[in-house]
C-alpha cells in the first residue's frame, strides 16, 4: 500500500535544507542538497509509519502563509 504525505521544505539561515511532514509528529530531517533531503525524510517517514502514535488524522493540504509579526 502506498500513502502521499506533504512535505514541507525549507532552507535555514546556514543554507541547510529543512524537510518537515506535518501528518507525522516529531517527522523532520536536513541536509546539504535537496537530493539527500528527499532520502532522508523518505526514510523518516517510513520510520514514523513504524510507530502508530506519531500518525496524526488526516490533513488536506490547503497552502502556505507568511504571517509577519513584530518581534
Amino acid at each position: 500500500m502506498q500513502q502521499d504525505f506533504t512535505v514541507v521544505v525549507e532552507r535555514d539561515e546556514e543554507g541547510w535544507f529543512v524537510a518537515s511532514v506535518p501528518a507525522l509528529m516529531g517527522c523532520h530531517t536536513l541536509a546539504r542538497s535537496l537530493d539527500e533531503l528527499m532520502l532522508r525524510i523518505r526514510e523518516a517517514i517510513e520510520v514514523s509509519l513504524d510507530d502508530d502514535a506519531a500518525v496524526a488524522p488526516k490533513l488536506e493540504f490547503v497552502g502556505i502563509q507568511r504571517v509577519t509579526v513584530a518581534a
